[in-house]
C-alpha cells in the first residue's frame, strides 16, 4: 500500500470518473487520453487502500466505499479552490478577526458608529469585543492579546516606542446628578438631560463619584480640573472602575459624577444630565495599536477610525 497523500488532481478525476460511470467521457471532459486517467485512478486506490470502482468490460461504477466517499471529495475538492479567494481576501483586510477592546464611555457614542460601518463594509470579519479600562488595554496591547483598543487619552509617554495611537472623538464633560439634587439646583427632576447649566460650586459638597486615577490619568485629572477651575475641592467619596456602576451609585444618591457628554444615553431611574457652568475640557477618545504589527484587518480598521477621526464630533445633543 502506497504511503502517500492524495493530490487534488487524482481526486478531481476520480470525481469526473464517478459521475460520468464512463472512463472514454471522463477523459474526454477533462481534455485527456484514457489510459493515463485509468492509471491515476488506479493509483488512487493504491493511495487509499480501497477500491473505489467496480469495472466491467461495459462499465463502472462506485464501490459502496467509493459512494460514501464521493461527497467528501467534493467537499475537499471545494475547500481548495476556495484557498485562492480567501487568501486575497486576508491580505486586502476583508477577512479574518480583529480582537479589539473599549472603554466603557465608547460605547454609548464612538464604539457602535465604528462597528457599524467596519461591518458594513468588512462583513466577513470576525469581531472578538471586550470591554476594558484604558491601563488593562495597553497591558493587554503590550502583552500581544488583543490587537487594539479605544481607550481614554493620552497614552502613558513609557509607551510612545510600542504604540501608536489615534485621537478620535473629543466630547465635554457634563455632571450626572440625582433627580432630587438637581431640582435643588433649578433643574428638572422628571427628565433624563437638561440644558440648565449648574455650577459646580453648588455642587461643593456633594460627594463625589469618580474613576480610580490609576485607570484612566487623563480623565481622572481633566475631573479634577473642572472643580480647579471653579475654585472648589472635591469630596470624594467613592471610586467605581466602570461607568454603568459609577452612575448606578448617582442614581442610589451617593454622589454626583462628571462623566463624558455620550454617556448620557445611559439611563438610569433618578439620574439627570447637566452640562456645566464654566468651562470644561475635553475628554479624548483615540484607539491605539502596536505600531510593529498591523495587520490587513487591523489596517482596514484604522482606516474607518481615521474617517470618523476627521469626521465626528461628539454626539449630538438629540
Amino acid at each position: 500500500m502506497s504511503s502517500t497523500i492524495p493530490d487534488l488532481r487524482q481526486l478531481r478525476y476520480f470525481v469526473a470518473v464517478a459521475e460520468e460511470q464512463h472512463f472514454g467521457r471522463a477523459a474526454a471532459r477533462l481534455s485527456m487520453t484514457q489510459p493515463p486517467l485509468s492509471q491515476a485512478i488506479r493509483a488512487l486506490e493504491e493511495t487509499l487502500g480501497v477500491e473505489l470502482f467496480a469495472r466491467t468490460r461495459r462499465s463502472v461504477e462506485l464501490t459502496a466505499v467509493g459512494a460514501d466517499l464521493l461527497p467528501e471529495v467534493r467537499r475537499l475538492i471545494a475547500a481548495a479552490e476556495a484557498l485562492r479567494p480567501l487568501a486575497q481576501s486576508l491580505a486586502r483586510g476583508e477577512a479574518g478577526a480583529l480582537a479589539l477592546s473599549f472603554v466603557s464611555t465608547a460605547d454609548y457614542g464612538l464604539l457602535p458608529l465604528l462597528l457599524r460601518d467596519f461591518g458594513a463594509r468588512y462583513p466577513r470579519v470576525r469581531l472578538q469585543l471586550a470591554e476594558a479600562t484604558s491601563d488593562v488595554q495597553v497591558e493587554e496591547l503590550v502583552a500581544g492579546r488583543i490587537d487594539a483598543g479605544l481607550v481614554i487619552g493620552p497614552l502613558p509617554p513609557r509607551h510612545a516606542a510600542q504604540l501608536a495611537y489615534l485621537p478620535v472623538v473629543r466630547e465635554p464633560l457634563v455632571v450626572a446628578m440625582p433627580a432630587a439634587l438637581s431640582t435643588h439646583a433649578g433643574g428638572p427632576a422628571d427628565d433624563d438631560w437638561s440644558d440648565a447649566p449648574v455650577s459646580l460650586r453648588e455642587l461643593a459638597e456633594v460627594p463625589l463619584v469618580v474613576f480610580p486615577r490609576p485607570l484612566a490619568p487623563g480623565f481622572y485629572d481633566a475631573i479634577m480640573d473642572c472643580y480647579g477651575a471653579a475654585g472648589v475641592a472635591p469630596r470624594v467619596g467613592q471610586e467605581a472602575i466602570q461607568m454603568q456602576t459609577i452612575v448606578s451609585l448617582v442614581s442610589a444618591g451617593m454622589g454626583v459624577a462628571l462623566v463624558p457628554r455620550s454617556l448620557r444615553h445611559l439611563r438610569r431611574t433618578g439620574v439627570v444630565y447637566r452640562p456645566l457652568a464654566q468651562a470644561v475640557p475635553s475628554i479624548e477618545t483615540g484607539l491605539v495599536w502596536r505600531t510593529a504589527e498591523v495587520s490587513p484587518v487591523l489596517a482596514a480598521f484604522i482606516g474607518i477610525v481615521r474617517a470618523h477621526a476627521a469626521t465626528v464630533r461628539a454626539p449630538s445633543e438629540s
